[in-house]
This record gives structure tokens, C-alpha cells and sequence, in this order.
């Protein structure tokens, strides 16, 4: 690895560069005063400018030391810094850094920190030759995470009681991490890195085991990618009253509990870790889950990634005439669901 110093860095919506003391006015009134954007960090809002103005200050002179990473996050739109990401803490034997940011609260929302995100790791990873990049947020906290994944990094798991609050209590901190392998393969194969993300979590669930003398579990699992990039996954249920669950419908469980329902990637595996296509039953509760569930795709090979999507497993009349159908019945005189389903399943009929 080489130290190369907080080095400008230009993406398409925003500008990383230093700090200058100047910088001091936006930050406060960004985000450094703002008690919502401190509230899973480790420091107090700034009482006054002056504050700030101090932090700046040591900020500034750190920029000598060529292993110091602290950028501000410039919104092109108004040309001022709007947040600031920096290496909170690098390890020169391991080759690795851990990273922090935060944006002001009216920048939240709109994927500017995971853009921010995203262009240092490729600098850590391409220019300064890091072996693993690293970030944490509060179990509180989840859009950080969320963060993390659309920069591509990876869950391990929750340290407990491993940092400290602004309050100066101890807390948890979920990790993320991205090692320099798999950087490179997400870049030349990004759908291939995804694959193998997802197996990786159904993987982790995929425990066989008996749970009573009637009820057998995790023989299979299933993990599945959200449209907005969360990752859900669930294990069967086989029971002796033939009232089970298959793993992918577990998964679309957990999904709907968290309040979403458009699913981008699914994968199930058995117990030698092969992928396994969904049983008939799952692939008409995946098509039902909304209009464009039949672009959906499902992983049916883990050796070579191959993957179809969802219209391809499911039979021709019900990923287009019933969809088809129930659009023309929602414009119909239909006020209820079941209203809906009836009109729809007439005109199929028909």
C-alpha cells in the first residue's frame, strides 16, 4: 500500500476534496449542529461555530501526514460541503481502513453517501493499494447499513458493547467490510458478486435440524435482494401435519414484516449448498407480489451463476394473460380486492 494523502476525488454529483477553514460556516449549519445527524455518532452536536471552527483546524494541519483521509462531501448544486467521509483509522500491517461519514439531514434520501462511499473505496482499493476496507453503524441505525451494502461491502456481524456513544455509553456496532478481491470481482462481475453475496447469506441460515419429534427445520435456505438493496432470508419448516414453509416463502416473510415486497434476486440451497429452484408453489407467491415480479431473477446453478428470470420458471398464462387481466380488471368498476381477483379471474376464463 501507498499513503497518498486526502486526494480530491470527483464523482458525478459530487466533488471529495480537503477541508479548508473556511469550510467552517456550511459545516456548522449543514450538519455539525444538528442533533438528528449526531444521534448514532460519537460526538455532540457543536454548540457554536467556534467549535467547528476548532475541529477544522486540526483537520486542516492533519493533511501533512500522508496517511490522514478526511474529505469533505461538496454538493456540486450549491458548492458547498454538505457532509464530510473520512478513514477514521488505518492499519498499515493489515493493509486496511475503517471509514466513517455522515451528511446533513437534508441530504439524507437522495444515495449521495453511498455515491461518496463508493468513490473512496475504489480509491482505497485502486490508487492506495488497501487490502480490506471497513465501516460499522448503531444496530439503530439501519440506513447506514443499507449505505454500506450499495457500496457493496459485506455484513459480518454485530461487536457487542464495542464502541462508545456520544453520550459516552457503551453500544453495539454492526460491521461491514469489503476485502480487495472482491472489489475487483464486483467490478469486472458485478452480477456474479451479488450471486455470491446472496449465497453466502442463505449459506450462513442453512442449519438442518430437528426442532420437536413433529417439526424439522433449515435443510434449506433462502436468501433474496430488495429492489432497495436490503437482503432477507428464512429457512423451511417441515412438519408432520404437512403445514410447512418452503425457505423462499420464510424469506418473503421476513420482507413483508420489514415493509417491503419487490424482490430483484432470489437464490435457495440445499444442504449440500447447491442452488435449488423454487417449488411451484413459491413461484406463484413470488409472481403475485407485484407487477414486475416476473423480471425477478432466481439463481439455479451456484457453480456457474446462472440465473433466469422468473417468467421463465412460471407457466406463460400466469406471468402475462393474469397479469394482464388483473390490470384491466384495477380500471374496471372493482372497489375491493376480491372484487379485483374475481374480474380477473373471469376474464381468464374467458
Amino acid at each position: 500500500m501507498k499513503h497518498l494523502g486526502t486526494k480530491t476525488i470527483e464523482t458525478e454529483r459530487l466533488l471529495l476534496r480537503p477541508f479548508r477553514p473556511e469550510d467552517a460556516g456550511a459545516m456548522y449549519r449543514n450538519w455539525a449542529s444538528s442533533e438528528a445527524v449526531c444521534r448514532f455518532l460519537t460526538w455532540l452536536p457543536h454548540a457554536d461555530v467556534h467549535v467547528t471552527e476548532q475541529i477544522l483546524a486540526k483537520w486542516c494541519a492533519s493533511y501533512k501526514d500522508p496517511a490522514s483521509y478526511q474529505w469533505a462531501i461538496v454538493w456540486k448544486e450549491n458548492g458547498e460541503p454538505i457532509g464530510s467521509i473520512a478513514a477514521v483509522e488505518t492499519d498499515d500491517q493489515t493493509a486496511s481502513a475503517s471509514v466513517g461519514y455522515c451528511i446533513g439531514q437534508d441530504f439524507w434520501g437522495k444515495g449521495i453517501t453511498a455515491e461518496a462511499l463508493k468513490a473512496v473505496v475504489a480509491f482505497f482499493f485502486e490508487e492506495v493499494g488497501l487490502h480490506s476496507v471497513r465501516a460499522c453503524h448503531a444496530p439503530g441505525n439501519p440506513r447506514s447499513g443499507r449505505v454500506m451494502r450499495k457500496a457493496g461491502m459485506f455484513l459480518e456481524g454485530t461487536r457487542r458493547a464495542a464502541g462508545i456513544t456520544n453520550r459516552g455509553t457503551p453500544c453495539d456496532q454492526v460491521w461491514y467490510s469489503l476485502l480487495r478481491e472482491e472489489y475487483f470481482r464486483q467490478k469486472e462481475h458485478p452480477d456474479t458478486a451479488i450471486w455470491e453475496a446472496l449465497h453466502a447469506r442463505a449459506m450462513a441460515v442453512l442449519n438442518a435440524r430437528a426442532v420437536s419429534p413433529f417439526v424439522d427445520a433449515g435443510s434449506v435456505a433462502a436468501a433474496l435482494l430488495t429492489r432497495s438493496g436490503n437482503i432477507y432470508v428464512g429457512v423451511c419448516m417441515d412438519t408432520a401435519c404437512s403445514l410447512g414453509m418452503c425457505a423462499e416463502r420464510s424469506a418473503v416473510a421476513s420482507m413483508l414484516t420489514h415493509g417491503e415486497s419487490q424482490i430483484a434476486k432470489i437464490v435457495a440451497v440445499s444442504a449440500d449448498g447447491k442452488a435449488v429452484a423454487p417449488c411451484g408453489a413459491c413461484r406463484e407467491l413470488l409472481m403475485q407480489l407485484d407487477r414486475d415480479s416476473k423480471d425477478m431473477e432466481v439463481l439455479l446453478d451456484s457453480d456457474s451463476w446462472r440465473a433466469v428470470p422468473l417468467k421463465e420458471l412460471a407457466p406463460d398464462w400466469w406471468g402475462a394473460k393474469r397479469f394482464e387481466a388483473f390490470e384491466a380488471a384495477e380500471t374496471a368498476d372493482c372497489n375491493s380486492s376480491a372484487q379485483v381477483c374475481a374480474q380477473a379471474a373471469r376474464t381468464v376464463r374467458t
